[in-house]
């Protein structure tokens, strides 16, 4: 039959998307080709490394391929495979094409945002691990665990991580961990595979359901090259699960250094403290001990204080016996400057009384009339003809009858 097939088919080109691509350590690579239509039809296929040496690209899973070859028969097995003598790239394969796309409209409405990402807890007292049980994975997981931190308290939410039910468990197992609200970190993970045996975490449930977490998703998927839409969504994307594993809690190694450079440090302050206090002590059990000092200190500064004071006492005194001097000094001129000025104002108002005396009035010839009891004449309407009157003259006075009255002319 292989040799049929061989003499049929001894020349075929084949159109398909890479699936679960390997090379092995020998140079060979060995994969499977699925239909170009993203269908599940496949055929398995072996590039011996001859072939696989003239490959100008990286191939990988979801790549979509033409390959030149010839049907063959693994006669180990019995199985049908198709010898790949060369490759070349034909576009990114159906499924690829669906995990860009995706990842894409994911992208525009902000899920993978650098924003939104939370920091991991420091120590997180308790770790959930979401993935399958039989899984190498969880192995690899807990043996990290184990010899890096093995105090740590590990929750387990068992899932399936492979197959059409896969994501529909992963978000039921990430729904329990965040409903039960134990843990303080999340490691959702499983080991590496083709682009189909890790499409659960490329499913938008499982990516809207890390992104709604309540509790921040470490995803470590696949191998270092591998990469999901869960890595973006994840707040922190680990190359592996053992890496997940690392990344989510220091060795006790690393703690403990951490502890004792803090003790040390504590160590040199509490002893510099220690230090600084015994010196104080020290030199105030000095000043105790030595009150003869201290009281001689206190006495000097008295005597100082004494001396001061008499200086400015002295001072005080010194000073007030100038301005005594100096006001006892003017003292005298400003009596005489006040003597000569009302010496002056008596002697005007002496001349203005003086200019008013009665008697230079009379002397210039005029007379005063007064009637019998005293009273001054002002006018002649108070005369009357024989009235006696008293005229008092500059030097003497006489005795006069009124014989005729004559007025101004105007009565």
């Amino acid at each position: 039959m292989a040799d049929t097939l061989a003499a049929r088919f001894s020349a075929c080109v084949v159109r398909g998307e890479l699936s679960a691509f390997s090379r092995a350590s020998s140079g060979h690579c060995y994969f499977s080709l699925k239909d170009a239509d993203g269908q599940s039809v496949l055929i398995r296929c072996a590039m011996f490394r001859r072939a696989a040496s003239l490959l100008d690209f990286a191939a990988g899973d979801g790549q979509l391929v033409e390959v030149r070859g010839r049907i063959a028969v693994y006669e180990p097995r019995g199985e049908l495979q198709f010898v790949v003598e060369s490759m070349q790239r034909a576009g990114a394969g159906a499924l690829f094409e669906q995990f860009l796309r995706l990842k894409a409209r994911l992208a525009a409405e902000g899920l993978f945002a650098p924003e939104r990402k939370r920091p991991l807890p420091r120590f997180p007292r308790r770790i959930g691990v979401v993935t399958s049980l039989g899984a190498a994975a969880l192995h690899d997981v807990m043996s990290s665990f184990m010899r890096r931190a093995p105090h740590a308290e590990i929750v387990i939410y068992p899932s399936l991580v492979q197959g059409s039910e896969a994501p529909a468990a992963l978000v039921d197992a990430i729904a329990r961990a965040v409903a039960h609200a134990s843990v303080d970190v999340l490691i959702v993970c499983r080991g590496g595979g083709s682009l189909e045996d890790l499409w659960a975490f490329n499913d938008e449930r499982v990516v809207r359901a890390i992104v709604a977490s309540a509790i921040p998703i470490i995803s470590g998927v696949g191998h270092e090259t591998d990469v999901t839409l869960a890595d973006f969504a994840a707040d922190v994307r680990a190359p592996t699960p053992t890496a997940a594993a690392e990344l989510v809690i220091l060795a006790a190694h690393d703690c403990r250094m951490a502890l004792d450079v803090l003790e040390r440090g504590m160590r040199e302050r509490a002893a510099r403290m220690l230090d600084s206090h015994a010196q104080r002590l020290d030199a105030s059990a000095l000043r105790l001990a030595r009150p003869t000092r201290a009281l001689q200190r206190q006495g000097h500064g008295l005597e100082m204080l004494q001396q001061r004071l008499a200086r400015a006492v002295h001072r005080g005194i010194e000073s007030r016996t100038v301005t005594v001097q100096r006001i006892a000094a003017r003292i005298p001129p400003a009596l005489a400057l006040l003597r000569s000025r009302q010496t002056m104002r008596l002697d005007t108002l002496a001349a203005r009384l003086a200019a008013l005396d009665p008697s230079r009035v009379l002397s210039r010839g005029y007379a005063w009339l007064a009637d019998d009891r005293g009273t001054p004449v002002q006018s002649v309407s108070s005369l009357s003809a024989g009235q006696s009157l008293r005229a008092v003259l500059h030097d003497g006075s006489a005795q006069v009858v009124v014989k005729h009255i004559e007025g101004d002319g105007a009565g």
